[in-house]
């Protein structure tokens, strides 16, 4: 893009302020033209009836893309550029009322259109002070002391007109032709008799240029709020928020106590997952449950548990780490046992599976998603949170001592918005 140079002690001149204008124009007009092409593109412009009801139509705000030139004329101070083409942008901040007719035949209907053009147009005229040279302290009334008013502004805007169609039998009436030069937005039918317009009488052309797609709000890690929860509660969705994004882990699985010889494997991590969720509503409230590590083995006989599932109300969950079902206390798990998963979420990971036992040395517990792995010991060893499988516990030196399980990392939930 062009830009203008400036002197420290230099007289400004205008043309300093208008080309700085007419290059940030072109430098837009060229992005939009990139991005779009050289065709009309429409945005907004909503053609609706009036509220009460009656024979109107409003055309919201709304802005049109039209390929066209630089300038038709001369831009102040800065001679015109008909010969450049440029993609331009007008923009309509105010809504704009059609008044329409019902035909006054009995069987007949009549179409009416909406066509749409870009608008360039010089407007505020103001009889501007002048600087007067032979008597500085009384400026001129205009350029040469005309007192002829000018234009202050260039307004680009989307024009709007209402076109009529013939009335017809119901049913053979047709469009009007879109003029030259405009672009055709919607189609307006009524029909005899008819007293108010409801928005079945509005249909956007086929041809009509709408933009069919828009960039989505850009929210990397949904950083404006975050909650997590470690234990089971109710999140509710803050004002004005109408997306979330959840991560859950399930709780993991806790060990077997060892029996003499024998000592206990890892227990398994739980499962992990992560989902966008993109329709809830502001003070909607969802219910949280944590998934509990599971309980360790004890010596004098307790068994150890399976880790609980995680969930964020109906929308997505994750499994806790399982154990074996041929375990019990006196026979401690020595294989690695299935691990969570998550459920319905855009990402679902599996958690590690605990593993075996080792000579007299407990399994490693596994880990859950983003978790880490537990060592083993000589008792078992708590799992990571979050969802971690705790480790399995050892027999000793001798190989003849039983210690005790432990329990599994308690699962998590974190809520972005």
């Amino acid at each position: 893009m062009d830009r203008n140079i400036v002197y420290p002690g230099a007289i400004p001149l205008d043309t300093d302020i208008l080309s700085l204008n007419r290059n940030t124009m072109i430098a837009l007009g060229f992005l939009m033209r990139a991005a779009f092409g050289t065709n009309y593109v429409a945005d907004g412009l909503s053609c609706t009836p009036t509220v009460p009801a009656s024979m109107s139509v409003e055309i919201g705000q709304g802005s049109l893309m039209q390929l066209t030139v630089v300038d038709t004329t001369a831009y102040g101070s800065l001679s015109a550029d008909a010969s450049d083409p440029l993609v331009k942008m007008g923009i309509n901040l105010t809504t704009q009322a059609f008044d329409l007719q019902a035909p006054t035949s009995a069987g007949t209907s009549l179409t009416y259109l909406i066509e749409a053009c870009f608008q360039e147009t010089d407007r505020d005229l103001i009889v501007l002070p002048y600087y007067n040279a032979s008597n500085p302290s009384q400026p001129f009334s205009g350029p040469t002391n005309s007192g002829s008013p000018q234009a202050t502004l260039r307004t680009q805007s989307v024009q709007l007109q209402l076109k009529n169609g013939v009335p017809s039998s119901t049913g053979t009436q047709l469009s009007p032709v879109t003029d030259p030069g405009w672009v055709g937005l919607y189609n307006i039918t009524i029909s005899f008799g008819q007293t108010a317009i409801t928005p079945s009488n509005i249909s956007v052309l086929p041809t009509a240029p709408f933009i069919g797609w828009k960039l989505p709000v850009l929210t990397p890690g949904f950083g404006s709020g975050v909650q997590s929860f470690s234990a089971n509660g109710t999140f509710f969705v803050p004002a004005g928020i109408s997306q979330l994004e959840v991560e859950v882990w399930g709780g993991g699985s806790g060990s077997f106590a060892s029996v003499s010889g024998a000592p206990s494997g890892g227990g398994s991590g739980g499962g992990y997952a992560r989902k966008r969720i993109t329709a809830v509503t502001p003070g909607q409230a969802i219910n949280v449950t944590l998934g509990a590590g599971g309980i360790g083995g004890t010596t004098s006989g307790t068994p150890a548990s399976a880790g609980g599932t995680t969930s964020f109300g109906q929308y997505v969950s994750a499994t806790g780490g399982s154990l074996n079902y041929l375990s019990s206390p006196s026979s401690p798990q020595l294989g690695a046992t299935p691990a969570g998963v998550g459920a319905n979420g855009d990402i679902n990971l599996i958690g590690s599976a605990g593993q075996s036992s080792l000579l007299n040395q407990g399994g490693l517990g596994g880990g859950a998603p983003m978790g880490g792995s537990q060592n083993s010991g000589t008792t078992g060893v708590a799992g990571a949170s979050p969802g971690g499988g705790a480790s399995g516990a050892g027999t000793g030196a001798n190989s003849q001592t039983s210690f005790g399980g432990a329990a599994g990392g308690p699962g998590l939930a974190i809520v972005r918005w």
